[in-house]
């Protein structure tokens, strides 16, 4: 829950009870909000947001080192949300991996929201990447991301077998679009899709309300559970979720599920142009239609 705070000691303090309370229950994954780490807002000078945004890169060395701590002291893989991240005078949000190894690993998130792209003035992600675990291939979705089926659809096609979705939204309807498609990519790729959600509400422009449940989702077939729910919390509360994800359950589903939507995809289709039917008065005309890119 994202709540305003008065040093480093509470926000560490809050990371070490949340991943500790995770750790006990011996994750292979956890996964933390989008952009949780806005609460060192509280810390910093009154500003106004384009500033104040990029002043939290000044908390990323000590944001990375905590969190790796954790990581290796519970022997988990650790999706530590999202953070604004300063690199060569472009602002990105960022999410990192930290594996029980020690290593880091990044993954921008590639499509801006309208407030992202309009007041923080973020740039956007150029690459996407998919990380082999010795428990499965994963890749990391941020938010606005998961609403772009393309992505997930690459990730998957080089062997993803979950999704974590770190998203931070701020009114029902937004939480709602994020999570219908993370529902989405689960069933149509046959993937697990892990959610993260910001909860609570800081004295912040753009971040003073927020709406979120976490959520892990799997495909929808028999052998998962009915709803293609296999946990989630309650909405607009701090709380931990958990459940155990069989990957052979996804593999015996890719080839003998109900529908099998990951090998029944038509690529020649997909790559051809779309035909055109004129169907008002006169005479029909058709064509193929050039996609337009904007």
């Amino acid at each position: 829950m994202l709540r305003p705070i008065t040093g480093w000691n509470d926000f560490e303090r809050q990371v070490h009870y949340v991943l500790g309370a995770a750790g006990d229950y011996k994750p292979h994954f956890v996964l933390l909000p989008e952009i949780f780490t806005t609460q060192l807002m509280s810390l910093l000078p009154r500003q106004e947001v384009h500033s104040a945004v990029r002043a939290l890169d000044g908390f990323t060395e000590q944001y990375k080192t905590l969190m790796r701590e954790h990581a290796m002291r519970y022997g988990f893989y650790l999706i530590g949300g999202s953070h604004p991240v300063l690199r060569d005078g472009e602002l990105f949000n960022t999410a990192f991996l930290f594996s029980p190894h020690g290593e880091i690993y990044t993954q921008d998130k590639i499509h801006r929201t309208r407030w992202e792209r309009e007041r923080w003035e973020t740039s956007p992600g150029r690459e996407l990447n998919l990380f082999e675990t010795e428990f499965g291939d994963i890749a990391i979705l941020v938010c606005y991301d998961a609403e772009f089926p393309e992505l997930a659809r690459m990730v998957c096609d080089s062997g993803a077998d979950i999704l974590f979705v770190p998203s931070s939204t701020d009114d029902r309807q937004g939480f709602w679009r994020v999570r219908y498609c993370c529902h989405a990519r689960a069933i149509e790729n046959q993937v697990y899709v892990a959610m993260a959600s910001t909860v609570g509400a800081l004295p912040e422009e753009g971040l003073g309300l927020h709406y979120g449940q976490a959520s892990i989702l799997t495909p929808s077939d028999f052998p998962f559970s009915r709803d293609g729910i296999a946990a989630e919390g309650i909405a607009n509360t701090e709380q931990i979720v958990i459940a155990d994800v069989d990957l052979e359950l996804l593999f015996e589903n890719r080839l003998n599920g109900t529908t099998i939507p990951l090998y029944d995809k038509r690529i020649d289709v997909y790559q051809a142009p779309v035909r055109v039917t004129r169907t008002a008065p006169g005479r029909p005309t058709v064509g193929p239609r050039v996609p337009v890119t904007r």
